[in-house]
């Protein structure tokens, strides 16, 4: 589905590079409205928010007594964990803070991990995946010319903090993620990391190792740990009153936290990715999503945020010293990066996938769902 005339939200600044984006009869796009429509459940109420926290902590440390933990806590060295791990401490939860160390990490990343466990004073363990393996898996991906480029990542991080939660028998795994600030994401835009037949076929074709040490995360093992361990995710943010701009105040005041540069910057990959190649190649600029969900959460103007959309996405003065520093890494030439970077866009449905069963799996799974909340 393609719309041969280009078109952006009237009140966000989504546009058409979404080729499933709807607008009414207002100008306003599907994304704003959603999200609009669902803060009140997603997002701080105040009150509300104040008690649902309140149980959930209780549970969080019933669960956890008599146990060295109560929860996980994956942690990135960006803004938004960090600040996960500033309130749980606040909260008097007993953290184990885990991070998922695919050899990527910025220095600042890497410092400010450091300063945020040691200052609040909670264990930490690092979950260090086989860069061989890994390195030649992102490469596949990159060969494939998709642009789920980070799916290696996006499914080892899941599969890491379920596999240390289930180690230390802890049902709760806290999350950074949040509403307030990533709840526009066009779905287009990214295929469904769980699929494992997908991530299979396409290491089967461009790779040049099988992958015996890789953690997966299909969703068998997400059913596993979630109804035969019992281990839930809790995003703690959604629950609090939560601002990019005040959160970074406070880590930096109170924890010695850095700035890394960027919106996903803690990672030398992603930063790269999302800022680079994914506009150049596929016409997708996540500040897209970034700015539409600040727009609707007040905390950025349309008319900011279609100021910032004239300039890069990207520093261009720092291009080739990346594209360098991805070519050492990969132990591959400039110019053979440079080849795979500028193969034909493709998308998942030229590689095998599992796209109508997990579709039918997660549709039937949230139908009952709200099956039993109807019987409740």
């Amino acid at each position: 589905m393609e719309f041969k005339i280009y078109k952006q939200c009237k009140r966000c600044v989504m546009d058409t590079s979404d080729p499933y984006i709807t607008f009414d009869e207002h100008g306003y796009c599907n994304h704003c409205s959603e999200y609009l429509l669902k803060t009140k459940q997603h997002i701080y109420q105040g009150d509300v928010s104040d008690a649902a926290l309140q149980k959930i902590v209780e549970k969080i440390k019933r669960k956890g007594k008599g146990k060295k933990y109560d929860c996980i806590l994956g942690i990135s060295g960006g803004i938004d964990s960090c600040y996960a791990a500033y309130i749980c401490k606040q909260l008097g939860i007993r953290v184990l803070a885990v991070h998922m160390d695919n050899g990527w990490n910025s220095e600042a990343a890497v410092k400010n991990i450091k300063y945020v466990v040691s200052k609040l004073g909670i264990d930490y363990e690092s979950y260090v995946l086989d860069w061989e393996e890994f390195k030649d898996l992102q490469l596949s991906f990159l060969k494939a010319s998709v642009p789920e480029a980070e799916t290696p990542t996006d499914i080892a991080i899941p599969a890491a903090l379920h596999k240390i939660a289930a180690k230390y028998n802890v049902k709760y795994i806290i999350s950074g993620g949040n509403y307030a600030t990533e709840g526009i994401l066009p779905k287009s835009w990214h295929y469904n990391a769980k699929d494992v037949t997908y991530i299979k076929a396409i290491q089967k074709q461009f790779g040049t190792k099988k992958l015996k040490k890789f953690p997966d995360f299909s969703y068998k093992k997400e059913f596993y740990y979630k109804f035969i361990r019992g281990i839930r995710i809790v995003y703690i943010l959604n629950y609090v009153p939560f601002s990019k701009e005040s959160a970074m105040k406070t880590l930096e005041q109170e924890l010695d936290w850095k700035y890394y540069g960027g919106k996903h910057y803690e990672s030398k990959y992603t930063g790269f990715l999302q800022s680079y190649i994914l506009p150049k190649k596929f016409n997708l600029d996540y500040r897209l999503a970034t700015f539409s969900t600040q727009i609707c959460a007040g905390s950025m103007t349309r008319e900011q945020a279609l100021e910032e959309l004239k300039k890069l996405p990207y520093n261009p003065d720092t291009v080739e010293q990346e594209k360098i520093y991805w070519s050492k890494k990969f132990g591959i030439t400039l110019d053979e990066l440079n080849k795979i970077l500028e193969l034909p866009p493709k998308n998942h449905t030229d590689y095998p996938n599992d796209q109508k069963l997990l579709e039918w799996i997660y549709n039937m799974y949230r139908w009952l769902q709200m099956k039993k909340k109807e019987l409740l």
